[in-house]
């Protein structure tokens, strides 16, 4: 089972998301979730960076939509996946 976190989208939705796996690049914290229950080859997964600051009581993410900063996050989060199978 993965962790959860909470996450609010732009629309006002409240979700809960499932942490796959996570990374820092560069002084800042990604996270791989997604917003499936299962654990399976076909999930629907995406990439948030953490935006909070330390006196923040709760985590802001936001998701990433940059492509430059996306591709070289995905890269990372691919050859962390690989390591774990």
């Amino acid at each position: 089972m993965f962790e959860k976190i909470a996450f609010v989208d732009e629309e006002g939705n409240k979700l809960e998301l499932s942490v796959i796996e996570q990374t820092k690049v560069n002084g800042v914290n990604y996270l791989l979730v997604t917003d499936s229950e299962e654990e399976d080859d076909e999930l629907n997964a995406f990439i948030v960076k953490d935006l909070s600051r330390p006196e923040d009581e709760d985590a802001l993410y936001e998701i990433v939509e940059d492509d430059v900063e996306f591709d070289s996050v995905s890269k990372i989060f691919d050859e962390l996946i690989e390591d774990l199978n």
